[in-house]
């Protein structure tokens, strides 16, 4: 197998239409050689506990209302291309995602990381829920097998919230500016939600290399 590491934050759009490509491209190539590992990096590491208001944050962030709307037009028509009916302005808030990736570690834990992760997106860019909130992050655990009850003590302790933090900041001190981000076998490293058809060559270039060894 090839360890496939993905740097990638729920609250991240592009990181969403990265994964449905990627996800393409592994559903087309169910022999592909990928062991995936998902890391964190939040967008938004400062933000307070309980969120901020997405629309006002953003329109501060890209400098008015009509920034803003012609970004989410052309993430519209980003992800319809996609297949993904996405609806930028669903979500009301953008929270503060470390309580999100502690979900996403102890998920790995468990392994049922890729499940969470797609249950993180799902539940904020299609469905509008607050994946800061601990009851919604709980159903998600317990959606994918998890304990509820356990994964709720976790998340209202500091349980991990360290070691998340100090990979997160050992992330961008290794380079990782944005996301999503890939690391293919720890050794290439490709950037921004890259459609299917450069998984498909990714692979077929792997598979050539274990045909040449």
């Amino acid at each position: 197998m090839t360890r496939l590491d993905i740097f990638s934050d729920p609250v991240c759009p592009w990181c969403l239409v990265g994964k449905t490509h990627l996800d393409r491209a592994l559903a087309d190539k169910p022999l592909h050689p990928f062991a995936i590992q998902w890391h964190p990096f939040q967008l938004n590491p400062d933000l307070p506990v309980e969120g901020v208001n997405k629309r006002e944050y953003l329109e501060r962030a890209f400098g008015g209302a009509g920034r803003v709307d012609a970004v989410h037009e052309r993430l519209r028509e980003i992800a319809r291309k996609a297949g993904l009916d996405l609806n930028p302005d669903l979500p009301q808030r953008i929270p503060n995602t470390l309580k999100a990736h502690r979900l996403i570690h102890w998920a790995g834990i468990e392994g049922v990381q890729s499940a969470v992760v797609s249950n993180l997106f799902n539940a904020y860019w299609l469905e509008g829920r607050d994946i800061g909130a601990d009851d919604v992050l709980a159903d998600i655990a317990h959606s994918n097998g998890m304990d509820r009850a356990a994964t709720l003590r976790l998340l209202q302790s500091a349980a991990d919230a360290d070691d998340i933090m100090a990979r997160d900041r050992d992330a961008r001190q290794k380079g990782v500016t944005a996301v999503p981000t890939y690391l293919i076998a720890q050794q290439y490293v490709v950037s921004g939600a890259q459609p299917p058809e450069v998984w498909a060559d990714v692979i077929a270039e792997l598979a050539d290399k274990v045909k040449i060894h």
